[in-house]
């Protein structure tokens, strides 16, 4: 396992849609082109940005297809999320992930239940076996799933060889000590919160999966650049530039990810839909947020970067 693949900025990728509110082979590839133009280091594909507990298996098989053939243009690391609500499922999208030649697959506990660390730990292992020539990430993200990792969990799941790493999306930037001491020098630690990448990487992070990062992705390569160079007083001022951002686009009616797709078509014309419900789309007054926020970005943009 090459520790570097995940050592940078790794959007989570958004669910792409057309009029209809299907799947969007147009609006897929030209989101990875656009991203590996920015310079990330690769794409998280399926997760919650995906929108992945409302689309079906046939839909997130199809996402990541139309990811990987688009991706082999340009050097990504392409992690796949597969976990769906039940074990059979999320074994299938794990083979599937495999067999396409994905870098690692990940997966979040079962959601709704709440499972023994024993349930839970099977249900992981399940769905390594079903790609048992793929790498292993565990989704941390208690305040969504409901149920937390723990170090005994951990030291469960680490018995499986495939098992490399975390993300880690629990509020606590002491978590991410914690995982990264628990699994060594090698052990893959990825920052999920995108309020506090640079706490993260200050505490160990090999790098960060987020949310927010395909709206804005020149704020949070320069965050890690700038990390690594050890000059963390001059992150601090992005960092707090791109909370502001977060904050005021969860601001509007409608979801962050619709918000954020609207940023995207004004800002560089990627027509990728709007999300699918229960999610809630823009509101009319929506659009003021759209436009403030896009302003924020840009002039974030030329004064950092």
């Amino acid at each position: 396992m090459d520790i570097k693949k995940y050592q940078g900025i790794i959007p989570a990728f958004y669910a792409c849609y057309d009029e209809q509110g299907e799947i969007s082979p147009d609006g897929v590839r030209a989101l990875v082109r656009h991203l590996a133009g920015k310079g990330v280091r690769g794409l998280y594909v399926g997760g919650s940005s995906g929108e992945c507990i409302y689309q079906s298996v046939a839909e997130r098989k199809l996402v990541l297809e139309l990811v990987m053939e688009e991706a082999k243009a340009f050097d990504l690391t392409i992690i796949a999320h597969v976990a769906c609500n039940n074990t059979k499922d999320s074994q299938e999208l794990a083979a599937h992930a495999e067999g396409l030649g994905v870098d690692s697959i990940a997966a979040i506990p079962p959601i709704y239940f709440h499972l023994t660390e024993h349930g839970i730990a099977q249900y992981w292992n399940d769905i390594s076996a079903a790609a048992p020539n793929t790498d292993f990430i565990i989704y941390n993200i208690p305040q969504l799933a409901g149920v937390a990792l723990s170090g005994s969990l951990l030291a469960e799941m680490q018995k499986n060889p495939r098992v490399i790493g975390v993300k880690n999306s629990s509020m606590p930037v002491q978590d991410i000590q914690l995982w990264k001491d628990q699994g060594g020098p090698d052990f893959v630690v990825m920052n999920g919160p995108d309020e506090q990448l640079l706490g993260g990487l200050a505490m160990g992070a090999t790098g960060g999966i987020g949310g927010t990062y395909a709206v804005m992705p020149q704020l949070f390569l320069k965050i890690a650049a700038l990390a690594a160079e050890g000059k963390v007083a001059e992150a601090f001022p992005i960092q707090n530039e791109v909370c502001r951002i977060i904050y005021a686009m969860c601001g509007a009616k409608g979801n962050l990810y619709a918000v954020m797709k609207a940023i995207l078509k004004e800002q560089y014309g990627l027509e990728l839909g709007g999300v699918r419900a229960p999610l809630p789309n823009l509101a009319p007054e929506d659009r003021a947020v759209v436009e403030s926020c896009s302003k924020m970005i840009r002039s974030a943009i030329d004064k950092f970067c």
